[in-house]
């Protein structure tokens, strides 16, 4: 027998329960459809434990340097099961309350199972057959297994055996040299361990401007992180005291041996077993949902939002293709992906806040640009708390006198980076920025001394 919805939503993960309250709330009924975890990644493997790790890692290494600050401690000792614990609650707290406002959402209906197309308008769901005129897609991503000689051969872990670790391993070795790998490789070093990155481009985060990417390389390396760049043939093999890890590099020694390995060398979408041949989507060579600025795929009616889609890679970006969706649909809006203007943050200590283009990027595109940039030395905050790594960046159109884009590397880097951001939104002009007044003493009070010197290059 067939059910008939007036919306079929696969995944709960950031866009899906959204749009299920939004659609429910216009009176349409509703199947949500979930095969494993409500909340998705972020939720269950991602930002929430995460971001509960780093605060650990940071706790512990704020309590070494207590000295600095003229408080006197014991020995700092890390207990992994309670910090994995700690995490575990941050977790299951989260996923119960959106498991519990679901359930209580009038007109949906959620179904536990594996979601398969039949058809254009029809998907089974573990032998239950179900039918809607809407039917869209939040079926998120997971960790990429890199084809790499041994990989197979050797036991590995990627983010999701990370978060649950309740052991600090003697040597971590990280392959990937980007934002997960960085942030698993200091958090595990302020646990205790020793960590090597290996990374196979000739620097991290390759995608930064060149002196981000020496700067956060100089942060990890001054904890004590071996960093290895350049590895152009990476292999893997057993070992006695856990996995070697091959590596052709300019310098340094050819083997590696970690007791344990992390592969966080990307993801991939989790569209390999949904039938999408079945309705006739059409996805790209690595298996992402092709979408049209509204997030609609090639068939009428079938949307794809999040992950999937290859137009973010991010929590909040994910939650805005909700927002476009819901506000296309039940608003009378015309909003579009190119509209976004997409920030984000590595979550290293310190964080790094980022918006808009790079400067190599706007150099590439033959932009007139003016380039500001001020170490974190000169920000009060970042001198009171003992936190002076880093630096901020500002690039700017020298014809529009608009910002493009904006990189702050320090403490507090992840939140002043939105006054940036949302001026860029606003489209205006620098000096509107420029004449703000900042609160003292923050990190975003630099600011328009940043901007200063964009006209004045030899602003103090």
């Amino acid at each position: 027998m067939m059910r008939q919805f007036d919306a079929i939503i696969v995944g709960a993960g950031q866009a899906g329960p959204p749009l299920a309250g939004r659609l429910t709330a216009a009176g349409m009924t509703v199947a949500l459809i979930e095969r494993k975890l409500v909340g998705g990644t972020c939720v269950n493997t991602g930002c929430m434990p995460t971001k509960t790790l780093v605060a650990s890692a940071y706790a512990a290494h704020l309590a070494r340097r207590a000295g600095e600050f003229g408080v006197r401690t014991s020995e700092v000792a890390i207990d992994m099961p309670a910090v994995a614990a700690r995490a575990q609650k941050v977790v299951t707290d989260a996923r119960t309350g959106n498991e519990t406002w679901l359930e209580g959402m009038t007109g949906l209906t959620l179904l536990r199972g594996h979601a398969r197309f039949t058809g254009p308008r029809t998907i089974s769901v573990d032998g239950d057959d179900l039918t809607a005129p809407r039917i869209f897609l939040n079926v998120g991503g997971r960790a990429s297994v890199p084809d790499m000689p041994g990989v197979g051969e050797v036991p590995h872990l990627d983010n999701t055996d990370m978060v649950a670790l309740e052991t600090v391993p003697d040597h971590l070795v990280v392959v990937g040299g980007s934002y997960v790998g960085l942030e698993f490789a200091q958090m595990y070093r302020r646990f205790g361990a020793a960590v090597t990155v290996v990374e196979r481009g000739k620097r991290l985060i390759a995608h930064e401007d060149p002196d981000v990417s020496d700067a956060v390389r100089k942060i990890l390396e001054d904890e004590g992180i071996t960093v290895r760049t350049g590895a152009n043939c990476i292999a893997f093999a057993g070992h006695a005291s856990g996995v070697a890890v091959s590596i052709d590099c300019e310098a340094g020694d050819p083997v590696v041996v970690g007791s344990h390995v992390l592969l966080a060398v990307g993801r991939r979408p989790n569209t390999d077993d949904l039938g999408l041949e079945a309705a006739g989507i059409v996805t790209d060579a690595k298996g992402y949902i092709r979408v049209d600025d509204a997030l609609a795929t090639n068939v009428a009616g079938i949307w794809a939002l999040g992950d999937c889609n290859g137009r973010g890679a991010f929590t909040h970006t994910a939650y805005n293709d909700f927002e476009i969706v819901a506000a296309n649909l039940l608003d009378g809006e015309d909003r579009k992906v190119s509209q976004r203007l997409v920030g984000y943050a590595l979550y290293t200590d310190p964080p790094l806040g980022r918006v808009g283009m790079t400067q190599t990027e706007a150099e590439r595109n033959g932009r007139s640009i003016l380039v500001s940039r001020r170490p974190m030395t000169r920000v009060g905050r970042a001198v009171e708390k003992g936190e002076t790594k880093g630096f901020m960046k500002i690039v700017a159109d020298a014809g529009t006198q608009r910002i493009l884009g904006a990189a702050i590397l320090g403490t507090g880097g992840d939140e002043a980076i939105h006054g940036i951001l949302d001026m860029m939104n606003a489209d205006q002009p620098l000096s509107v920025l420029r004449w703000a007044v900042p609160i003292h003493p923050t990190v975003s009070e630099l600011i328009p001394t940043v901007l200063l010197g964009l006209a004045f290059p030899e602003t103090p």
